[in-house]
């Protein structure tokens, strides 16, 4: 089957080691159900697993992709969630010490076919398209957790998203804009901080730019370069959500701002089933649409991973299969 995937890995050249071409039917697990994949989407994750950053050389060559909107083998329409839970796991997948994601220890998403446990499988509504569909299990879950699971603000708060341009960013904005929230974003792309407010900021700022007022929750995805940023921006008591390092790993943790305005530090990674199903039903409800920056045939996956690597990106790619 036709597939894009890790043959070799590279810190320092990550894209030389994706391939797009032939593989083999892999040997589907008992319980798992194929999926012919429509649409599939990128995100981070892949371009990690070519730097080698979680995931073994030795499962090489491994079918990238968490993401797919697709037709089962009896027809329906259906969303991959990426989280792949033990067996016996009960409750939260996300919580399960020896969860995966799909192109980890599973081949991923970005073939003509993919197979996941049958609980892996939620519904597309029809109002969804397959490539709006496919955007949604890694980085519209990552941010509807965030900011409905997570997070302790509540509509009418004033939030801060750092880093608008990122799939996790724009849905973030998206999200809580049509949930009430007062949103304000950050990026050093003056054209990004205006497609921030046209998706429903309230104000968009340069990075790192001093706020008119300190916010009651920030949501962080980038690391390293807008941390400090972060915690600066917190009214005392405040706090900050993270889910990732796009930039890089905080350098400084930065205690003592934190126990003297007692702010709150929570992780967030990706989220369950039920999360995913209730993301679809706020979709259809609102009118929310994932910000989609470019739709590809597959055989041109080197085109969309080299976009992503230079941060040349509003929203997600996706590809078509």
């Amino acid at each position: 089957m036709r597939a894009a995937y890790a043959a070799t890995q590279s810190t320092d050249d990550p894209l030389s080691g994706l391939t797009v071409g032939d593989v083999d039917l892999p040997d589907a697990p008992d319980g798992f159900r194929r999926v012919r994949v429509v649409a599939s989407c990128l995100n981070h994750h892949d371009l990690w697993s070519l730097k080698g950053v979680g995931l073994p050389g030795d499962r090489l060559p491994m079918v990238l992709g968490c993401d797919a909107a697709g037709i089962d083998d009896d027809g329906a329409q259906v969303i991959v969630h990426g989280v792949v839970s033990s067996p016996d796991w009960r409750g939260d997948e996300t919580l399960d010490p020896r969860r995966s994601l799909l192109s980890e220890r599973y081949p991923g998403t970005m073939a003509d076919y993919v197979w996941v446990p049958e609980r892996n499988l939620v519904p597309k509504p029809p109002e969804l398209s397959f490539e709006e569909a496919a955007c949604l299990p890694t980085a519209w879950l990552t941010a509807y957790r965030m900011l409905f699971t997570v997070s302790p603000a509540a509509p009418g708060s004033t939030v801060l998203v750092q880093g608008a341009g990122g799939g996790v960013a724009t849905a973030l904005i998206a999200l809580a804009a049509a949930a009430g929230f007062r949103v304000w974003a950050t990026s050093r792309s003056a054209e990004k901080r205006q497609r921030a407010l046209d998706l429903g900021a309230e104000q968009a700022f340069d990075a790192g730019a001093r706020l008119p007022e300190r916010v009651d929750v920030v949501f962080d995805s980038v690391g390293e370069a807008t941390w400090a940023h972060s915690l600066k921006s917190l009214v005392p008591g405040g706090t900050v959500v993270t889910c990732g390092a796009t930039s890089g790993p905080a350098p400084s943790a930065d205690l003592n701002r934190v126990f003297f305005l007692q702010l709150r530090v929570l992780g967030s990674t990706m989220g369950t089933r039920e999360e995913l199903e209730r993301l679809t039903r706020f979709l259809v409800a609102t009118g929310v649409r994932p910000v989609i920056d470019a739709v590809l045939p597959l055989d041109d996956a080197p085109e969309g991973f080299r976009r992503m690597l230079d941060g040349d990106v509003f929203g997600k790619i996706v590809f078509r299969h």
